[in-house]
């Protein structure tokens, strides 16, 4: 079985770690300039290193289609720059899983492969996927919806710590991003984490910086550029989340079961 899981971020390694495990073969995709903030367990960052390893697990940017069986031969999962996934008309998979996290349908369809499962807002399982793997933190994190939607997004992010939104650094302005610490520092509540065309982007509470977008980055005013873990363990930034985890197993799940389903049991 081959899935092919649109995006690399943290929720969509955390997906591939899980299905990885289970000798499930993995092909990813993202942009070429990958926006993720929690860089240290995104598979998106092979794209710019060439490899990365998160946890017990090694990914390999691949610029040529031909370089896929290699590399899943390997043992590695295969990571292309490839932000409409094109890709799946070639590669085929079993089962596609959109793991971008943009909050609505960037244009995935129902019929992109046999199984299709969209991963939290903007998806209805029966109309655009035939299954939703909830994100929403809190009793039905990682369930898995055959008919229906997911919780819709509320713009507040998930309780860590005691802190919800306080812990986002957002940028300041529209401009070039230039960080001022890196993943895995202890910061403060004032601290400057970070600049946008010379305006500061202060911290708000204290803790680990568990994320923050690569120095140079296009950023617009608001956007999510940073994230500091209140309960201050550096460690964890090196750790896939146990909200990743969670809607892992749901999308290991949501596999297993379509798939079953696909054989006609």
């Amino acid at each position: 079985m081959v899935v092919l899981i649109r995006g690399a971020g943290d929720i969509a390694t955390g997906i591939a770690l899980r299905l990885w495990h289970c000798h499930i073969q993995v092909v990813m995709t993202d942009l070429p300039r990958p926006t993720a903030i929690r860089r240290t367990v995104c598979f998106s960052q092979a794209i710019l290193l060439g490899k990365t390893t998160v946890e017990d697990v090694t990914a390999v940017f691949v610029s040529d289609l031909k370089e896929v069986a290699a590399v899943l031969h390997s043992g590695c999962i295969p990571v292309l720059a490839d932000p409409d996934c094109l890709c799946r008309t070639e590669i085929r998979p079993d089962v596609l899983i959109d793991a971008i996290l943009a909050k609505r349908n960037l244009g995935t369809k129902i019929t992109d492969a046999p199984a299709v499962i969209g991963v939290g807002p903007g998806f209805t399982a029966g109309q655009d996927c035939h299954a939703v793997v909830e994100t929403m933190r809190g009793h039905t994190l990682g369930r898995v919806i055959l008919s229906g939607s997911a919780i819709p997004n509320t713009n507040m992010p998930g309780l860590i710590g005691g802190f919800t939104g306080e812990r986002v650094l957002r940028a300041p302005a529209d401009g070039i991003f230039h960080q001022a610490y890196e993943i895995g520092d202890r910061v403060q509540a004032g601290d400057v984490a970070g600049t946008v065309e010379g305006i500061p982007m202060r911290c708000t509470i204290g803790g680990v910086l568990r994320g923050i977008l690569p120095d140079g980055t296009t950023v617009f005013k608001g956007m999510k550029s940073g994230d500091v873990d209140p309960r201050g363990h550096a460690e964890y930034c090196l750790q896939v989340s146990d909200k990743a985890l969670a809607v892992g197993g749901g999308a290991l799940e949501a596999v297993l079961r379509l798939s079953g389903v696909l054989k006609g049991r």
